[in-house]
């Protein structure tokens, strides 16, 4: 169990931490010169069961409660210290509202210095301190006084100390690891090391772990638990890791050491925020803060997202309310759904409130719609699966699984989709689950969609599969707008020819006069597939008219049986089916293709190899990039494909009928 203190400068927290453990926490030179705490101390105390209990002892001062916020990240119960003589001071009442918004509901009090004061003095701030704690989550909490002079009272207090840590329930084992940096050093010989409390998960010597927000990758060298060499550090320990292959200033306090699968930046996110009602206004819209979120501590502004109908004003989030808000963050920082956090004013002097991380993903725009509304209040609900459950009858666009289980830390959701009537779509790329009548309206969409484009473009077969999530769904994610489609397409509902999709009852079919002729005129294209006749030489070869070979070969394009490169040059798809190879090939050796290497591996023509790449950048498989063109890893265009695209058919069908199969 990690115990951290918290209490009024000079209190005796770091005195009463050395009469429990032993261990004078105050290592700096300015400490022991100055008499006070301003940087983190450390303590531990074996008990009788073999565990060791873990002490973090805060400064006190006003101006080190940023220090105070980096310490109580992560710890099991608070010891909140309060001296006999001074009583309830402001830094007392500023850090229990801080344990309070952090979520510690396991609290001691110890009473200090009662070896300076009366009895009755003592019986005057132990009812001072019942007032404070009354109307709060702490108010059965003890209250020990003790003496760190004389050692009155310390017995009792470490037994309770103890009691509580037999009582500790155990953090998540089975989560991905997640420790908050709270200090970064260089030992000589042995490199850096960082420390802090292992939120969740374990980490073993010789681990890959990445620092977050920054994305490095390091391995584990060394482990300390608990202050003793370990093998593993496990959720609920302090940890101090010997990273290798990173300098000391490339990580620091406020940074994470986390799993690769739990790894994150957000530079906002979208919150539960409760203001204190002792604050002496409201907090509005576009207010400037400092958010403390496990160790690290940035500069953000507020938006608030609900509407309050009791609020003179809708934007503003009252003292003594909570509001769903967005923190837009001056710099990137590492935080998870469930995680706490704090503001303070712009100038750093106050603790106006806290709250809870709901989506570290949180979007730029539609911040404020009811849809997304919705979504956050589903992110509220009390477990993963009721929370996955509400959000699938939300999100019309499914939920990204994924970044689920990322934002939320979690290791395996699939005890938590199983039980749920939801659709999963999983390929290489992606894994969503959306619910069945989100899936069938989108679907439905897709159909309207194509029979607008028929009804506007009746002589065109239809659009691709970039163009018809353009039209019909823009905001759905490439992939799931793929898996739609091809269930469109295994289900009967829509046709694919060559890279078009269009319904079944539409087509575009040639006269038996101009199926005749193409069919006399497509096997010219392949005589020479990289440099093909022109319109005019197709006429002469077939002996008809140079308008009625154009337009016929105009609409073969359009049933994606030519590619039209440039005006009056067609391409069979075989050829350009080979072409999209080569520049693939390219683009795979070199991460990039430019127009001589095309022209060489292609043995065409400067111009033609120009005029090549500008109609694969037309049509979307590549997009240009000043003098180079990039293939899209998105890219929807089955260049020269005539045949269903099977290497793309991807399994949607719903959960219950895959696990029966």
């Amino acid at each position: 169990m990690i115990v951290g203190t918290a209490g009024h400068i000079d209190h005796g927290k770091s005195t009463l931490v050395r009469a429990l453990t032993g261990v004078d926490t105050d290592r700096l030179p300015e400490e022991k010169a100055r008499g006070i705490s301003i940087e983190l101390g450390y303590a531990y105390a074996a008990l009788g069961t073999g565990e060791v209990l873990g002490f973090i002892d805060v400064p006190g001062h006003e101006r080190f409660v940023h220090t105070m916020l980096a310490g109580a990240t992560g710890i099991d119960c608070a010891l909140l210290v309060v001296a006999a003589d001074d009583g309830v001071m402001p830094q007392t009442r500023e850090h229990f509202h801080i344990l309070l918004l952090l979520g510690i509901t396991t609290g001691v009090i110890a009473l200090t210095k009662t070896d300076l004061v009366t009895k009755a003095r003592v019986a005057e701030v132990e009812r001072e301190l019942r007032a404070l704690l009354a109307s709060t989550a702490w108010r059965d909490s003890p209250i020990f006084p003790v003496s760190s002079r004389t050692e009155t009272g310390l017995e009792a207090l470490r037994h309770f100390l103890s009691g509580c840590a037999q009582k500790q329930q155990r953090r998540a084992a089975d989560a991905p690891f997640r420790l908050a940096v709270d200090r970064s050093f260089t030992l000589p010989g042995v490199g850096t090391v960082v420390t802090g409390t292992v939120h969740s998960g374990q980490v073993s010597v010789g681990s890959s772990v990445i620092i977050a927000p920054r994305g490095r990758e390091v391995r584990v060298r060394g482990i300390h638990a608990q202050n003793r060499p370990a093998e593993v550090g496990n959720a609920g320990e302090r940890c101090a890791l010997n990273l290798a292959g990173i300098a000391r200033d490339e990580v620091s306090r406020g940074d994470w050491v986390v799993a690769p699968e739990a790894a994150l930046a957000t530079d906002r996110f979208d919150a539960r925020l409760t203001l204190l009602s002792d604050e002496p206004k409201p907090l509005r819209s576009g207010a400037n803060l400092h958010v403390h979120c496990g160790a690290a501590r940035v500069a953000a502004r507020l938006v608030v997202l609900d509407d309050d109908v009791d609020a003179a004003h809708g934007d503003e989030l009252a003292p003594g309310t909570n509001r769903l808000v967005q923190l837009i963050l001056h710099q990137p920082i590492a935080a998870w759904h469930g995680d706490r956090f704090i503001v303070r004013d712009a100038a750093a002097r106050r603790t106006m409130g806290g709250g809870t991380v709901l989506d570290p993903f949180a979007p730029a725009r539609y911040r404020r719609s009811p849809e997304r509304l919705a979504v956050l209040g589903a992110l509220e609900a009390a477990t993963p699966g009721a929370q996955l459950a509400t959000l699938a009858d939300q999100a019309r666009f499914g939920v990204d699984l994924k970044r689920f289980a990322r934002a939320c830390a979690m290791r395996n959701l699939d005890p938590h989709v199983s039980p749920l009537a939801l659709r999963r779509i999983t390929t290489a790329s992606i894994d969503f689950a959306i619910g069945n009548a989100h899936w069938c309206a989108l679907q439905q969409g897709a159909i309207e969609a194509l029979a607008r484009f028929h009804q506007a473009h009746p002589d065109e077969l239809g659009p691709d599969r970039a163009r018809l999530k353009r039209m019909a769904f823009p905001r759905l994610d490439e992939g799931l707008g793929d898996a739609l489609v091809a269930d469109l397409i295994e289900t009967g509902k829509v046709r694919r020819t060559g890279p078009w999709l269009h319904l079944p009852r539409h087509d575009i079919a040639p006269t038996a006069h101009e199926r005749a002729l193409l069919d006399n005129l497509l096997p010219h294209l392949l005589e020479s597939p990289f440099d093909p006749p022109w319109v005019r030489d197709l006429a002469k070869m077939s002996a008809r008219p140079e308008a009625l070979v154009r337009t016929a070969m105009i609409r073969a394009s359009k049933r994606g049986e030519t590619f039209q490169i440039v005006r009056d040059l067609f391409y069979h798809p075989l050829a350009v089916r080979d072409l999209a190879a080569a520049a693939n090939s390219l683009y795979q050796a070199e991460g990039e293709v430019r127009a001589a290497a095309f022209r060489d591996a292609t043995g065409l023509g400067r111009k033609r190899a120009i005029q090549i790449l500008e109609f694969f950048d037309r049509v979307g498989f590549t997009r240009r990039a000043r003098d180079k063109h990039i293939v899209r890893a998105d890219n929807l265009l089955a260049l020269g494909a005539g045949q269903a695209d099977a290497d793309n058919r991807i399994a949607a069908r719903p959960a219950q009928e895959r696990r029966a199969s």
